[in-house]
């Protein structure tokens, strides 16, 4: 079974066939997906779903982005929400210098704070970077634990950075990037990482990989990312989905029957 370990079907990209991508998705193989939140309303959205979705799994944080709607009253009501039986990480969350949406020491501030309450709560995080590599690596360096347990969603750095971030027990994130022709940097990391540290991921409606590139993502392309790490890898494209969904049980899971 295929594991998707990032996607938002909450967005509204999908509001025409949301149901009909669904059902493809069951009858293709794609045994569970986690539905990655990054907003306020979009854990609501994302919660949801999950209730709805047996197969669906949520993942509740507020992205970089959006790190200006936190205060200690909506902080405390993501909490609560952290503790929905089908909550099975924190995220997105982290820093984003490219579009700089909110300054440097909120997204810092409340980056810290969300890698708190993942530690309070034994819950894995999953961390978005974007033109952040340093301030990123040296959050996680100062807040990590030996219990904490991530993804670096989205893996956009060279191949000693993910290494590192191997090192501290972190999974990375692989996506249809990874196809690209011009993806030279990505194609190094999946070169130099353990399989045993990779998760098969979308970010759709984002990202689709060749021969989609351009068009709407959705977990259906994941054979596509597959095949790719497969051939990096030195793999067959079944060993890298076993492998994977191995990866994301243990990851979301840590041996939960859920």
């Amino acid at each position: 079974m295929i594991f998707d370990s990032h996607a938002h079907y909450d967005d509204g990209a999908f509001d025409a066939d949301r149901e009909e991508i669904f059902s493809q998705c069951i009858n293709q193989g794609i045994g569970h997906i986690v539905n990655v939140s990054s907003s306020l309303e979009s854990v609501q959205t994302t919660l949801s779903l999950a209730e709805k979705y047996p197969f669906i799994y949520a993942a509740v944080g507020i992205h970089p982005d959006e790190a200006g709607q936190l205060n200690e009253e909506s902080f405390a009501w993501l909490k609560e929400q952290c503790r929905n039986p089908k909550t099975v990480a924190v995220g997105e969350i982290g820093l984003d210098y490219y579009w700089d949406k909110e300054n440097h020491e909120t997204q810092k501030y409340w980056f810290e704070r969300q890698i708190e309450l993942a530690k309070e709560l034994e819950l894995p995080i999953i961390v978005h970077s974007r033109e952040a590599c340093a301030d990123t690596l040296e959050q996680i360096r100062k807040m990590h634990t030996e219990k904490l347990k991530g993804v670096i969603h989205c893996f956009s750095y060279s191949p000693e950075v993910a290494q590192e971030y191997v090192e501290m027990g972190y999974y990375i994130g692989i996506g249809g990037v990874v196809t690209f022709k011009n993806a030279r940097k990505l194609k190094e990391v999946v070169d130099v990482l353990p399989v045993e540290r990779i998760l098969l991921e979308t970010d759709c409606p984002y990202l689709a990989p060749v021969p989609n590139r351009g068009k709407r993502n959705s977990s259906l392309n994941l054979p596509y990312v597959a095949a790719a790490v497969a051939e990096l890898k030195g793999l067959t494209p079944e060993e890298v989905i076993r492998i994977t969904d191995e990866n994301a049980r243990n990851l979301y899971f840590q041996g939960r029957d859920i």
